[in-house]
């Protein structure tokens, strides 16, 4: 199952297909009972949209016969076992996606020409994902982060590691890298060949990054001078060879150092822009704001939806959930809106916006 969204994944996921392009969404639950009727529920959806497939006359049986095919092996690798709170399967003609979410999902068959994204987008967004760089004199490892877990991220070349001669790997591990280690030449160009690698990661999914390492190897990055002296540096040794688990338990505590100083920086950007009038709250205003482009940071509470139902007046219709044409996800829709406007999008904890209604934004105009 799929996990990280970068901008050029996103922008495969938008392409056009031959229609029918069928996205299929149904909300997930991490524990047990729930998982076991999380089965059920997921058959069921994937059936409905079978039944759909069938129904619409424009689809050739040729092409139905594929889709179908398709979702049979999507549903075949879903493994419930790693279930998040969202579960979204993409299938078009000759191709398929599995996608797990850490933000819930309204159930839902979708058929169109591009897939339905917003509730990835949205789900990414919420997550705010991060890098973190593991760095030793012979290995390097990259691991892609969000709020909650950590895995290792095979890509841009990474890991990096080399042979060295004279190398105690359970010294290494017991006292750390010899600082005078990290003033052999070769240690200089293998970190200097990271950080140009990070540089290409970044430049193709940029996010925040954090280093992890010993002080010497932090030091001599910092003489290199690119993009890992801009990092936030952490200062523990043994992570490039480290875990998951072990690199977690390093990060977390910045982690949340972190999204503490940005709760506050936004409640005070919010309190500012009430002041200048440049202030939305509540769901049907920044609808409105989103739609005109007019939002510039958009605040939304971790757990907050809205359910609505179409628009009078200008004006959404409140709906509960589950009823005829209701729109579960219009909260995915108005972060999506706003990024897809330049927006900057955060996610607070819950009760930080209980005066806005769950929801609010700082105006550009």
């Amino acid at each position: 199952m799929e996990h990280a969204l970068s901008p050029t994944t996103l922008a495969e996921l938008r392409r056009p297909r031959p229609y029918p392009a069928v996205s299929v969404l149904t909300p997930t639950h991490r524990r047990e009972p729930y998982r076991t009727q999380d089965q059920v529920r997921l058959r069921n959806v994937v059936a409905t949209a079978k039944k759909q497939l069938e129904a619409d006359p424009s689809v050739t049986r040729e092409r139905r016969t594929d889709v179908e095919r398709q979702l049979d092996q999507a549903l075949a690798e879903v493994d419930l076992t790693y279930a998040e709170d969202g579960l979204v399967i993409f299938a078009a003609p000759g191709e398929h996606q599995v996608w797990s979410l850490a933000r819930t999902v309204p159930e839902r068959v979708v058929l169109s020409d591009t897939f339905l994204t917003r509730n990835l987008v949205s789900a990414h967004a919420a997550e705010r994902p991060y890098w973190v760089l593991s760095v030793s004199a012979d290995r390097v490892t990259l691991w892609n982060g969000s709020l909650d877990r950590i895995t290792e991220a095979r890509t841009g070349g990474f890991p990096l590691s080399r042979r060295m001669e004279n190398f105690d790997a359970e010294r290494r591990e017991q006292i750390g890298d010899d600082p005078s280690t990290f003033r052999d030449e070769g240690t200089r160009h293998f970190l200097k060949d990271a950080d140009s690698a990070m540089t290409a990661v970044l430049r193709g999914s940029p996010r925040t990054l954090y280093v992890t390492g010993e002080p010497a190897a932090l030091s001599l990055l910092d003489e290199i001078g690119g993009v890992t002296k801009e990092a936030v540096h952490i200062q523990h040794g043994g992570l490039a060879h480290g875990t998951h688990q072990a690199v977690w338990q390093a990060i977390r505590p910045v982690i949340t150092a972190e999204a503490r100083k940005n709760t506050d920086a936004v409640t005070r950007e919010l309190e500012t822009a009430l002041g200048r009038k440049s202030f939305a709250a509540g769901v049907d205003e920044v609808w409105r704001s989103a739609r005109e482009g007019r939002v510039r940071l958009l605040a939304v509470e971790e757990n907050y939806r809205a359910t609505v139902r179409g628009e009078d007046g200008g004006h959404l219709i409140p709906a509960a959930s589950g009823d005829l044409d209701a729109r579960e996800d219009i909260v995915d829709e108005i972060v999506e809106q706003c990024l897809e406007t330049g927006a900057e999008v955060r996610f607070v904890p819950d009760g930080t916006l209980a005066d806005a209604g769950g929801i609010a934004g700082v105006l550009r105009f």
